[in-house]
């Protein structure tokens, strides 16, 4: 969702807020803007309905110059994308500028008394609320303010703010959304994500709900709603700048694909070989627990889905996987012998953190996979296990969505094991299936240009079906997300067996399906489908390490490396992948920053 950056410090508040907001884009956004305290003793703001590149033709027109600043990329939730309702926005009086990640849900109530009062609000924005009530209680000391109105707010919120008052001074607070604070020699930040700090520092604070940081060029210090002094510890991030850039590839997408083979090596040894995860693993007692719960939104409820194929199979435990955006509200029967396995890129999800609160309130124990350190879900969470998936840049995801599976089948494994379900021989012939995936993996990436030349024949469909039997419907699901994501190409997953029960209806002419065939037991099975789709006039693609001993002109076929069945989707994802990549490439779209489309979704 939108994107936060502040500074205060030595150098150029405007080119570095600029820089920091083009790294926070992945984040989904339709404007931009930034607000500086300059020499005129006035907040100089700038914003723009559109890219950011809007923002920066806008900047050029009007130069600014500045130590201290706050800038933001807005994802409209309350009032239409417009300059109007893009932030930062700045209270009646001109002495507060704030910037706003979250939804304030009493805000209709907040603005009502404040128009009483005679405030005149400009926006249609649930953010302006903050603004202006941020100057209706402000007596001289913008901390107190900060804790008077987080007080007053209801619902979600990052915040930046600043004081015409008080112009050396940056203050942020957080309730249910994510907000760093960075530190560096030249100046301190307050951000949404990392990646729009890295390039200046490494050394990051991640602030917890209703702390308050008050930042200057010279120092950070944190303070809860007493205003009693924190002490914190920062965090030292392992990523490197560079591999929050493209690296001379065309997309992020393109480039996190293409690392899916180091990345997966990566968390595959700290899974099964040493380290913490693989510690953290082996002590989780599965006998605990009667039944695991999986919940997760997107493409990580789609890897929840495919585990529960894994761990249905080899432990022989009932496994549910619940939407988190369902589970947080359907009183799910969960108690102290239930493991809720919640699995989150971000962390931040702000459905799966409601999720995890539900889960913890009715005595069940969490178990997170999560990619960022320090993130809400992975502190909340009774265990982490962190994926090595590096950042993640593409709004849709590839090499996190891997590396997830990679940590849940070392779980199911060792589970196996654990409840005396597969012999010692049986385990290690299974972690060496998972180990030899990377370079599985990479034989299918030498084969790039041949995917690219079968997807470059698929541009102009109108309407594409994903197929398949057992755990290769699982993956047809993330297929279809994937395609429909950042193609807008009307995409939908099917059960091989479903089709006829009415799906078949919509296959005619100028229909694409794709059928994923790993399963050999299932083959004849999912080839009954093909024929019967190819018969009404489907064009079909063939993906998979079952080859298809009777050629038809009808059926093209992308084939996989030979895989144990129970770990095929990480082959066969990385095909998917291809294949909606260079479809949306062929049509020329913006693959990074799908439209309407946010990375990490932090608002319900």
């Amino acid at each position: 969702m939108c994107g936060i950056i502040g500074y205060v410090g030595k150098e150029d508040a405007v080119s570095i807020i600029v820089e920091g907001l083009k790294k926070l884009e992945y984040r989904g956004y339709d404007s931009a803007g930034i607000a500086v305290y300059g020499a005129s003793g006035f907040f100089d703001v700038v914003k723009q309905k559109g890219r950011l590149a809007s923002l920066e033709a806008g900047l050029a027109d009007n130069p600014l110059t500045a130590c201290i600043g706050i800038g933001h990329t807005r994802w409209a939730t309350h009032g239409e994308p417009s300059d109007i309702n893009s932030h930062p926005h700045v209270g009646n009086q001109s002495k507060v500028a704030v910037v706003h990640n979250g939804i304030i849900e009493n805000y209709k109530q907040l603005k009502e008394n404040l128009e009483h009062s005679g405030i005149v609000f400009s926006s249609q924005t649930d953010s302006e609320v903050i603004a202006q009530l941020a100057e209706h209680y402000y007596n001289g000391d913008i901390m107190e303010t900060v804790i008077k109105i987080s007080g007053r707010l209801e619902g979600s919120y990052a915040l930046g703010i600043m004081c015409v008052d008080e112009p050396d001074m940056l203050v942020a607070v957080k309730k249910d959304s994510p907000l760093i604070i960075g530190v560096s020699k030249n100046g301190n930040f307050i951000a949404s994500d990392v990646p729009a700090v890295l390039k200046h520092t490494n050394e990051v604070y991640y602030l917890e709900d209703r702390e308050i940081a008050v930042l200057t060029k010279d120092s950070v210090q944190f303070y809860d709603m007493d205003k009693q002094p924190i002490q914190k510890t920062p965090e030292t991030i392992t990523w490197s700048f560079d591999s929050a850039e493209k690296g001379g590839y065309e997309h992020f997408m393109l480039k996190e694909i293409m690392e899916q083979p180091k990345v997966l090596r990566d968390t595959i040894n700290s899974a099964t070989v040493s380290g913490e995860c693989k510690e953290n693993i082996e002590n989780l007692d599965i006998s605990r627990f009667n039944k695991i719960v999986i919940t997760a939104c997107g493409s990580a409820y789609n890897a929840g889905v495919v585990a529960k194929y894994v761990f249905e199979q080899l432990c022989r435990l009932s496994v549910e996987v619940e939407l988190a955006s369902e589970f947080r509200y359907k009183d799910a029967i969960i108690d102290s012998k239930t493991l809720v396995i919640l699995i989150s890129q971000s962390g931040e999800t702000a459905d799966t953190i409601a999720a995890m609160r539900e889960a913890k309130s009715k005595g069940a124990f969490t178990l997170a996979i999560v990619n960022v350190v320090g993130s809400t879900i992975a502190k909340e969470s009774d265990l982490c296990l962190y994926t090595a998936a590096g950042p993640e840049i593409a709004v849709a995801t590839t090499k996190a969505f891997s590396t997830q599976l990679a940590i849940l089948y070392a779980l199911a494994v060792r589970f196996a094991t654990s409840l005396g379900k597969l012999s010692s021989e049986t385990e290690n012939e299974l972690l060496c299936e998972i180990k030899a995936l990377p370079e599985k993996v990479t034989e299918i990436l030498k084969h790039i240009d041949s995917i690219q030349k079968v997807a470059s024949s698929y541009v102009g469909y109108k309407s594409i079906f994903f197929i398949g039997r057992n755990i290769d419907y699982a993956i047809a699901l993330e297929g279809s997300l994937k395609l429909k994501e950042i193609s807008y190409i009307h995409s939908e997953a099917y059960a091989g067996g479903e089709l006829k029960h009415g799906t078949i209806s919509l296959i005619e002419e100028n229909t694409l399906v794709v059928a994923i065939a790993n399963c050999e037991r299932l083959y004849g099975k999912i080839m009954s489908n093909v024929e019967q789709v190819a018969s009404r006039g489907a064009s079909v693609l063939l993906i998979g390490s079952c080859k298809n001993d009777e050629p038809d002109e009808r059926v093209s076929s992308i084939v996989l490396p030979d895989v144990h069945e129970l770990f095929s989707p990480s082959l066969s994802v990385v095909a998917l992948q291809l294949l909606s990549y260079y479809v949306a490439a062929n049509k020329g779209l913006d693959i990074d920053k799908p439209r309407n489309l946010a990375k990490s979704v932090t608002v319900e």
